[in-house]
């Protein structure tokens, strides 16, 4: 909304000279106690004007616009008071009339975003967890700027590790054990090949021609790969309901199989495939080139991720589409780009990197089993939440159910409240704190404001003149820009943008809440405040669902 006004000004300025060509800037000053200001020199300089003419001209243009109360000229800036009054009712009428549509737009363009994507045969470990948080977490904001979203979890069910896992479990495997423990039991097999094959290399080549098979379609590959696929379904499933996240396709690698001899077909017939030492390449200087097929005619990503491109292009006919994959696959994707320019695709592709999920400030790698399964943690958050609940409330009737949303909220948020960019590292304790930046933080502020609220009755009307101090304006800023908030949070693929919104919300109003009285016998006064954090949970609890966490009424 501010930056409406400042639209507003810009505008004003620019009808009084009538000078379409004329740069007005309008800021707000990161020091000093005005809103808003406009440099005059830069003006003066382009009206060759002097500073005095220009300055009353400026404040003649906005005279008359009722969001501005006061204009004083200090320094060759021009500094803007905003009509407090005026534009907090006009942020909490709003809020308090579109409720959790606050914010929305129409935008009315298809972004595709492929998140998650979990190796079938695998359990959901924690390093699973940034991927589908972040990208659930986009789904919902690009949602709500009026996108049509498909979310898209790519599976990966295809590729040489299935020729590892088939071998492993050809040469080791007990079918009455992983029956038992169907994942847990595939995993142990996995981690197993990658530790045989330091002893026996020739182990590789096993999985290469394995795999080479189950490509061309042999029934005994095909069946033990699609009983691995159906057991980690089952596994994911559970999962994903778990975290509330839901997906439009689960369209994973192997859906592509038969469309990547299309593909090579095309590149081929655009001169664009050339043999290199019996392999097919797509030379993409200055970058390494795209390596297509290998010499025993095998495919690899790249070509399973051209077909799903090009696929995803026609099918959904996207404006844009979103990766939400880990940093390390930066030049995977800088070729998926190059090749598909180069075949004539101009398209919208987003690679959406993150950071690792780090414990005691070490990677986790499924080959060397330092594996922690998301679902143990997420049971550990939840029972630690409830024993928090057991101190801090002990007669709360749905205990079960909050501890599950604190539990669940703390481990997104501890991940979303970081730049997606950098490595993180997992700390539940820290993450389960009801202070500091903390998922549950959000939730019992959230929670203050509805005990505040309960058996309160709010008047339509409230007087608008009580916003006008300088804590009580400042929350009302920070109302205001929460449709910033969102859009930055879409340009820059980053959820990080909404949390950090939520925790300076938050602190600003359980600032106001210790320095001002609320429940008043003012009634006038009263019911200001009462308009004002109503206000303040609308948009909190909506940031919060924005971010895939649950806003609590009692915890």
């Amino acid at each position: 909304m501010i930056q409406t006004i400042k639209q507003t000004v810009k505008a004003l300025v620019l009808n009084h000279f009538q000078l379409d060509n004329l740069n007005v800037v309008v800021e707000e000053p990161k020091r000093g106690t005005t809103d808003l200001a406009i440099p005059l020199f830069a003006l003066v300089k382009q009206l060759g004007k002097p500073m005095p003419v220009v300055l009353e001209e400026v404040k003649t243009a906005l005279s008359q616009y009722e969001m501005i109360t006061d204009i004083q000229f200090l320094n060759g800036f021009l500094n803007l008071s905003i009509n407090r009054g005026v534009f907090a009712s006009k942020v909490i009428d709003r809020i308090t009339e579109e409720q959790a549509s606050f914010g929305n737009q129409s935008v009315g363009k298809t972004v595709c975003i492929d998140y998650s994507a979990p190796n079938i045969a695998k359990s959901f470990s924690i390093g699973h967890l940034r991927s589908t948080m972040i990208g659930n977490a986009l789904k919902n904001i690009y949602t709500k700027l009026g996108y049509r979203v498909v979310g898209i979890n790519h599976l990966g069910d295809w590729g040489t590790q299935f020729g590892k896992m088939i071998v492993a479990y050809q040469k080791w495997g007990n079918r009455a054990d992983i029956e038992k423990n169907p994942i847990t039991e595939l995993q142990k097999l996995y981690v197993k090949f990658h530790e045989e094959v330091e002893r026996d290399p020739s182990l590789d080549d096993q999985a290469r021609a394995v795999f080479k098979a189950l490509e061309d379609g042999n029934p005994e590959m095909l069946a033990l790969w699609q009983y691995f696929r159906e057991e980690s379904l089952k596994e994911f499933m559970s999962m994903y309901e778990l975290l509330g996240v839901s997906f439009d396709s689960y369209d994973g690698e192997s859906f592509y199989n038969d469309k990547m001899e299309a593909v090579a077909k095309t590149l081929e017939e655009q001169g664009l495939l050339v043999e290199d030492d019996g392999a097919m390449i797509v030379k993409l200087d200055p970058l390494p080139p795209a390596l297509i097929k290998r010499r025993d005619g095998a495919t690899l990503y790249i070509t399973r991720d051209l077909a799903a491109l090009l696929y995803r292009f026609n099918h959904y006919h996207f404006d844009k589409v979103l990766y939400v994959v880990g940093n390390e696959q930066k030049l995977h994707f800088d070729q998926l780009k190059g090749v598909s320019k180069l075949m004539g695709y101009d398209l919208d592709i987003h690679h959406v990197n993150f950071g690792l999920v780090m414990q005691d400030g070490k990677k986790m790698s499924t080959r060397g089993g330092r594996v922690v399964k998301l679902y143990d943690v997420i049971k550990e958050a939840i029972e630690s939440a409830s024993n928090a609940i057991v101190e801090k409330n002990p007669n709360l009737k749905n205990r079960d159910e909050v501890a599950k949303a604190i539990g669940i909220g703390a481990v997104i948020f501890n991940d979303l409240k970081n730049d997606r960019n950098l490595d993180i590292e997992f700390n539940l304790e820290s993450m389960l704190a009801f202070e500091g930046q903390t998922g549950p933080y959000l939730q019992y502020s959230s929670v203050r404001i509805a005990s505040i609220l309960k058996n309160q009755v709010l008047s339509k009307n409230y007087p608008v003149n009580s916003y006008t101090e300088d804590l009580p304006f400042e929350l009302i800023k920070q109302l205001a820009a929460f449709e910033d908030a969102v859009q930055k949070a879409a340009e820059v693929n980053g959820p990080h943008v909404i949390s950090r919104y939520l925790l300076q919300l938050s602190q600003l109003f359980n600032q106001f809440y210790g320095q001002y009285k609320i429940i008043t016998e003012d009634e006038a006064l009263k019911q200001a405040n009462l308009h004002l954090i109503q206000a303040v949970r609308i948009v909190l609890n909506e940031g919060m669902r924005l971010l895939g966490m649950i806003a609590l009424d009692e915890m």
